[in-house]
Order: structure tokens, then C-alpha cells, then sequence
């Protein structure tokens, strides 16, 4: 599994939100966060942008270039 999706789920989980949650609360699809917790899809750079505001967490963090 990439970064992304392993820290997108965990961040999620440490939240307790489910995908659907998520998607309701950020506008994002169910759909698409499951596919990138699956490493199936990347974001696009915009859903990355409302995942970082939401976690309050940086691009960087997210997407595994830092820690």
C-alpha cells in the first residue's frame, strides 16, 4: 500500500468516520475515497486540497514525504 492510502485511512480511522462520513463531510465520493484507500486511484489535486484542509495536515504529510 502507497502513503497515501495509509494515511488517508488513518486518518480517517483516528477520526472514527467511516468512508461514507468522510464523504459526506468533505464533498468527496465514497467512491473515490474508497478507490484511494485501495491504491486503485490517485486523487486529484483538488480532493488532495479538501483532504488536507479537513485533517489539517499537509500535502506533503498526506502523500508521504514527510512525516
Amino acid at each position: 500500500m502507497n502513503k497515501f492510502a495509509e494515511r488517508l485511512k488513518e486518518l480517517r480511522i483516528e477520526e472514527h468516520l467511516s468512508q461514507s462520513e468522510l464523504a459526506r463531510r468533505t464533498g468527496l465520493t465514497q467512491t473515490a475515497i474508497g478507490k484511494w484507500e485501495q491504491n486503485k486511484r490517485t486523487p486529484s489535486v483538488e480532493a488532495l486540497y479538501v483532504l488536507c484542509q479537513y485533517f489539517k495536515v499537509t500535502a506533503d504529510y498526506l502523500i508521504g514525504l514527510e512525516d
